[in-house]
C-alpha cells in the first residue's frame, strides 16, 4: 500500500478522490483465551487435516497483511516452530479478545511507526476469507467508517476486524478505566461498517470451541480439500 498525501486516519485520495488505505497493515492472530469450552490448552495446535488449525489460520492470513504476530499468554516456545512473534496481553487477567486487539495495536505502534492499521484473525476459524482484510478496507474507504467488522449469515463476528491503530490509547483507557470487555460496547462509540460474507458453502467464520466443532471442521475440510501450510 502506498503512501502519499494522507489525513489522520490513514487514509489518503485516489485519482477520482475517493478515500484508501495507505501504509503497512499489522495482523494480529488473537490466541490469548483459555479454551474452556475445549477442555483448556491450546485449540489452535489441534490437528485438522494432517496440520494444526493455527497453520490453516497462518496460510490464510499471512498474504492479507505486511506483518504478522501472535498473541498468546504463557510459553512462546509452544509456537516456536510458527516462526512469528509471540506477544502477551498488555492488559492483565485474561480479559478476552479485546484485550488481544490492544496488544496487537500496541505491539504495530512499537515496532512500526509507519503500521496504521490492524487486523485481527481468531486462531480457531480455519476457513476465514482470503480477502478478508481487501474487504474490510474497501468497505472502510467507500464508507469513510473508522473501522470494519465482519458478519455472515446475520451474525456480527468482531474478532474479524480491522482497527486504526491510531485509537490505542483510547482504548487501552477504556480497559483500564471503565473496565471495557465487550468488543461490541466499544466500536459502538466510533464509526463502523460492517461487512457480509457469503456463507452458502461452509460459513468462512466457523468456529472450533467444542470438541464436535473439530469433528465437523475434519468433515468440511475432506470436502474443501487440504489445508493452507502457515509454518516459516
Amino acid at each position: 500500500m502506498s503512501a502519499g498525501a494522507r489525513g489522520a486516519d490513514g487514509r489518503s485520495p485516489d485519482r477520482d478522490g475517493n478515500m484508501s488505505m495507505t501504509g503497512p497493515v499489522v495482523g494480529v492472530l488473537l490466541a490469548g483465551g483459555l479454551a474452556r469450552r475445549m477442555g483448556g490448552g491450546d485449540k489452535s495446535l489441534l490437528d485438522l487435516g494432517g496440520g494444526s488449525i493455527l497453520e490453516r489460520v497462518i496460510g490464510r492470513a499471512r498474504p492479507q497483511v505486511d506483518t504478522l504476530v501472535l498473541n498468546a499468554n504463557g510459553d512462546p516456545e509452544r509456537f516456536a516452530p510458527f516462526g512469528l512473534p509471540v506477544v502477551a496481553d498488555v492488559i492483565e487477567g485474561f480479559a478476552g479478545p479485546l484485550a488481544g486487539v490492544l496488544t496487537g495495536m500496541t505491539w504495530a505502534a512499537e515496532t512500526n511507526p509507519d503500521a496504521e492499521w490492524v487486523a485481527s484473525f481468531a486462531t480457531d476459524a480455519p476457513f476465514l476469507p482470503e480477502d478478508l482484510v481487501a474487504r474490510l478496507a474497501g468497505a472502510i474507504a467507500a464508507d469513510d467508517a473508522e473501522m470494519a467488522c465482519a458478519m455472515s449469515a446475520g451474525r456480527t463476528h468482531p474478532v474479524f476486524a480491522l482497527w486504526p491503530v491510531r485509537l490505542k490509547d483510547e482504548l487501552r483507557r477504556a480497559m483500564e478505566e471503565e473496565e471495557m470487555r465487550k468488543i461490541d460496547r466499544w466500536t459502538a462509540r466510533y464509526g463502523i461498517v460492517h461487512v457480509d460474507f457469503t456463507a452458502d458453502d461452509v460459513d468462512p467464520f466457523f468456529n472450533v470451541n467444542r470438541p464436535e466443532n473439530l469433528e465437523e471442521a475434519r468433515r468440511l475440510l475432506d470436502r474443501l480439500g487440504p489445508p493452507a501450510r502457515g509454518v516459516a
